[in-house]
């Protein structure tokens, strides 16, 4: 294969690992190089948009809902546009420190442009206490920013939540396989007073915690059983199995035969980096597939105790008169919090036999291994392809 042509497979291949959500993939796969880049759009909007909002303008009611949609266009035009370059797009270290540079500046730049238009600073306590706010806010968005672009955690979770609207449609077979399990393991445990008088003692701020350490549980699960498949994925680089998963990719005809002629490819051991970001491609769908099956529990749950635990009954069960939800005044606070508790740990429950009973494995943990195992097999022929390039040397980054 020429080397224009491997220099062109490389780069489509590169941003079809930046359109799945996992541009780590990518060899070379660096800050200035690629991430600064498409970071550029959404710092930008950071910037323009606290502009637009805290420097005021003539009748800024309106005029600064106008002016910050504007923003927003511009970002979305600049994101665009950005992401067809990119990865070709690569930054100079002078353009690297003025970006960053510029950045850097916005948290004084910002109330020092106010404070010359209208003489105030809209941050509470103004002064150092202001400024000391402006800072934290930039840095955060900084970081949220570089933590998203670095493991395209926007188009995974765009993607997750497609994959949610399917699950959604299809959620009679997910859902006639998962609840019955579910329902035998917790039915029981609803009807306990003791629970229920925990319940109505608890705080959301605690249900929420409670909900987070079963989400995390879920995610220590993935990343176990995602070591155990990369590792027998690696040990299959077979021309079959490359030829099958770079179908419908821009490596579809890509020479197979010539690149396995001395035996199947030799597997590159992913990095730290890469490894995160498959975890966070697995656990992100995981969850979403869990939230599935715990919003069927929650319904289940807050169906069956209005209709089963009348107001007496729960009176009965918490020891006094139960706390009421101000959006539903009917509906008990215990019974709220029992059906999320309930949910959460279903959902957990579900995620976790979905990775090792083996017919939820094959219904509902398969597809997405497959998925994996699939930019795996990509990225063998990426870089085998990527290694033809300049007659065999590796393409200058």
């Amino acid at each position: 294969m020429p080397p224009t042509a491997s220099q062109a497979l490389v780069h489509q291949t590169e941003r079809w690992f930046v359109r799945r959500g996992t541009p780590t993939m990518i060899e070379g796969y660096g800050f200035v190089s690629h991430v600064l880049p498409r970071m550029v759009p959404s710092l930008a909007f950071v910037a323009l948009a606290s502009l637009a909002w805290l420097v005021p303008v003539e009748n800024s009611g309106s005029a600064r809902w106008i002016l910050l949609g504007a923003v927003v266009a511009v970002t979305v035009a600049a994101r665009v546009t950005i992401r067809l370059l990119v990865p070709r797009l690569r930054f100079s270290r002078a353009t690297t420190a003025v970006t960053l540079a510029g950045y850097a500046a916005m948290p004084i730049a910002v109330p020092l442009i106010q404070l010359a238009v209208d003489g105030t600073v809209t941050p509470p306590g103004g002064g150092v206490v202001g400024l000391l706010g402006f800072v934290i806010f930039f840095a955060a968005a900084f970081a949220a920013t570089l933590l998203a672009t670095t493991y395209g955690v926007v188009t995974l979770v765009r993607r997750a939540l497609r994959r949610f609207l399917a699950d959604m449609r299809n959620s009679t077979q997910l859902l006639g396989r998962a609840l019955p399990t579910l329902l035998f393991l917790t039915l029981f445990l609803f009807f306990t007073g003791e629970l229920w008088q925990a319940m109505n003692r608890l705080s959301w701020l605690r249900i929420g915690l409670v909900v987070g350490l079963f989400a995390a549980i879920t995610v220590l699960a993935a990343a176990a059983r995602l070591r155990e498949e990369i590792g027998r994925v690696e040990q299959d680089l077979s021309p079959d199995r490359l030829t099958s998963a770079c179908r419908r990719t821009p490596l579809a005809d890509a020479p197979i035969e010539d690149l396995t002629r001395d035996g199947p490819l030799r597997a590159v051991p992913l990095n730290g980096r890469q490894v995160r970001n498959l975890l966070l491609m697995l656990a992100t769908r995981q969850l979403v597939q869990a939230a599935v099956v715990g919003l069927a529990l929650f319904a289940f749950f807050l169906v069956l105790g209005l209709l089963v635990v009348t107001p007496d009954t729960a009176e009965q069960w918490i020891g006094s008169a139960p706390v009421h939800t101000v959006l539903v005044p009917e509906v008990p606070v215990a019974m709220l919090r029992t059906a999320t508790l309930f949910a959460g740990f279903g959902s957990m429950y579900f995620a976790v036999t979905s990775m090792s009973d083996t017919d939820h494995r094959k219904r509902f943990f398969a597809p997405i291994i497959d998925r994996i195992e699939r930019t795996l097999a990509v990225r063998a022929v990426y870089l085998a392809v990527r290694a033809t390039t300049t007659h065999g040397k590796p393409e200058p980054q």
